[in-house]
């Protein structure tokens, strides 16, 4: 029977194995290449080396974006870590209403970043007019309002996350520490975070990716806004992260697409990078405690 349901293995991979090749393989390893071209049509491509890697390293607004990029990923990854599991641990406590505020928490995660950014531009707006200002007036209020955007989009998911890992910790494990006369401070540095440890490490990689990535409300929310003319005559948009500044190489100017999509591959390497770094320390961690 086994024998005979193998003859039939590769008919119902083949149709998905080809979607996968076709939509995400195939147009994966032709970026590649593209970013090694001067192109404005991919059927016109002119292969240049490395001139493009060189451009995009001395563009200003790419630096200045990545920059940007991980000074809010840093902050991002942090508040929302330990916010959700602050969250997550209250309402595993027993609480009345808990099952409420978890819907109440995990709702934001539903709305789309697109329409989120525009909601959030007009909250901010409304409190910044009154003093006569605007969340594009200064880069400082475009950060934090990113900040609190997507802290408040996220945190209800990964609070979910948090709440699993706490329910899987054996009650035994808190019993016989209580009965040695163990604290709450103590039940929570000795038994709740090292038990959470793959919970953490999920959320933390989930975040991080997450937090880079960020193109939806970056757009809605400041579109990079507001623009410094540097000396050398380039305007740097103080609040663009790095997937904003690369759509905005790609298609505001059909003569650096070629940079834009080398501006990519770096981008692609950093994010894996930082993200295989991340699993492997939280991972070592697991393993310690």
């Amino acid at each position: 029977m086994i024998k005979k349901n193998k003859r039939y293995f590769l008919i119902f991979v083949l149709p998905t194995l080809a979607a996968f090749i076709m939509a995400f393989v195939w147009p994966f390893f032709q970026g590649i290449y593209l970013s090694f071209c001067k192109f404005v049509t991919i059927s016109k491509a002119e292969f240049v080396g490395f001139d493009n890697y060189i451009a995009a390293f001395q563009d200003e607004t790419f630096m200045s974006a990545f920059w940007f990029t991980v000074a809010f990923v840093i902050v991002t990854v942090v508040f929302i870590n330990v916010i959700a599991f602050a969250i997550g641990y209250v309402l595993t406590m027993g609480i009345r209403g808990s099952n409420i505020f978890r819907t109440t928490f995990f709702m934001p995660n539903l709305i789309g970043g697109i329409v989120l950014g525009y909601i959030w531009q007009l909250i901010f707006n409304g409190v910044l007019l009154t003093y006569g200002k605007t969340i594009v007036s200064d880069a400082t209020f475009g950060f934090w309002g990113l900040v609190i955007l997507v802290c408040w989009q996220q945190i209800g998911y990964m609070m979910i996350i948090y709440i699993a890992g706490f329910q899987g910790i054996p009650a035994d494990l808190y019993e016989a520490a209580r009965i040695d006369g163990a604290s709450k401070p103590q039940l929570l540095k000795n038994i709740t975070i090292p038990m959470m440890a793959p919970s953490i490490t999920i959320c933390s990689f989930l975040t991080l990716t997450n937090s880079f990535k960020l193109f939806d409300q970056n757009l809605a929310l400041t579109n990079g806004l507001p623009g410094v003319v540097q000396a050398s005559g380039t305007t740097v948009y103080t609040t663009q992260m790095l997937a904003l500044n690369i759509y905005n190489t790609f298609y505001q100017n059909a003569n650096t697409r070629g940079v834009g999509q080398a501006k990519a591959v770096i981008f692609f390497v950093i994010v894996v990078a930082i993200a295989l770094l991340q699993l492997y320390f939280t991972r070592k961690r697991e393993v310690q405690q």
